[in-house]
C-alpha cells in the first residue's frame, strides 16, 4: 500500500473538499480505496493468524465510508480527511480501528459510547473484577503504548446503583472504553508499519477481551 500517495490525495481532497472535485477525481479515489481494502486483508490474514479468537473482517466490510454524514453533522465537510476501518469487528463487540489521515492518524480499541446496555454490561464487570481491567490499564507497556483511557466526559457523579466509595469509582463513572496510540507519518510511511500494527493489536488484546467478555454477559 502506498500510504504516500494516500495522504498526498488526501491532501489534495482537503482542499477542495466538494462533490464536484472528487466526481473528477473519483478513478484516483478508487485505486487508492481499492489498495487500501486489499492491505487491510492482508492484516486480516495477519492478525487472524496470531489470534484464535479473531473475527474475519475482510477490507471491504471493515473499511469506512468516507463521506461524513452530513444529516446529523451540516456543519462537517463533505468528506473526511482520513481513510478508517475496523478489524476483528465481530457483532455486538469492540473493534480494532485503523486510521490513517491527514489531522491524525492512529490505531485504537475498545468500545466507543456504547448504548445503555453495553455500557451496564461493562459497569456490571468493572464492579465484579475491576481490579483485573485496572492491572491491564496500568501495565507499563500499555500505559507507554497508550497513556489512559480516552477521555470522553466522564460522570461527575457515580452512576446509580454504586457506592460513591466504590474502589473503581473512576472506572465506572466513564462513559467510553477505548485507547488510541497515536501515530506520526514518520511511522505510517515506514517499511515497518505493518509490524507496528500487529505490536499494537497485541498490547491491546487483553484490554478488548475484559470488554468483550462483558459485552456476552
Amino acid at each position: 500500500m502506498d500510504f504516500k500517495a494516500l495522504l498526498k490525495f488526501l491532501t489534495a481532497l482537503n482542499r477542495n473538499n466538494n462533490r464536484e472535485w472528487m466526481d473528477q477525481h473519483r478513478k484516483q479515489y478508487k485505486v487508492l480505496r481499492d489498495a487500501f481494502i486489499q492491505w487491510l486483508d492482508s492484516m486480516d490474514s495477519r492478525l487472524g493468524a496470531l489470534d484464535p479468537d479473531y473475527y474475519p473482517t475482510p477490507g471491504r466490510r471493515g473499511i469506512n465510508r468516507i463521506n461524513n454524514n452530513l444529516l446529523f453533522h451540516p456543519d462537517r465537510p463533505v468528506y473526511k480527511d482520513h481513510f478508517g476501518a475496523g478489524l476483528d469487528k465481530a457483532p455486538g463487540k469492540g473493534d480494532f480501528y485503523v486510521q490513517i489521515g491527514l489531522g491524525e492518524s492512529l490505531l485504537a480499541g475498545g468500545v466507543w459510547r456504547p448504548v445503555p446496555a453495553d455500557l451496564s454490561r461493562i459497569r456490571e464487570a468493572i464492579d465484579y473484577d475491576g481490579e483485573v481491567l485496572e492491572g491491564i490499564l496500568h501495565k507499563p507497556s500499555f500505559k507507554k503504548m497508550f497513556g489512559t483511557l480516552y477521555e470522553d466526559r466522564p460522570l461527575k457523579r457515580m452512576p446509580k446503583g454504586f457506592s460513591a466509595d466504590h474502589p473503581h469509582a473512576d472506572l465506572l463513572k466513564q462513559k467510553t472504553f477505548a485507547v488510541v496510540r497515536p501515530l506520526s507519518e514518520a511511522e505510517v510511511l515506514s517499511t515497518n508499519f505493518e509490524d507496528i500494527v500487529v505490536e499494537t493489536y497485541l498490547e491491546l488484546l487483553p484490554f478488548r477481551r475484559y470488554l468483550n467478555r462483558a459485552l456476552s454477559v
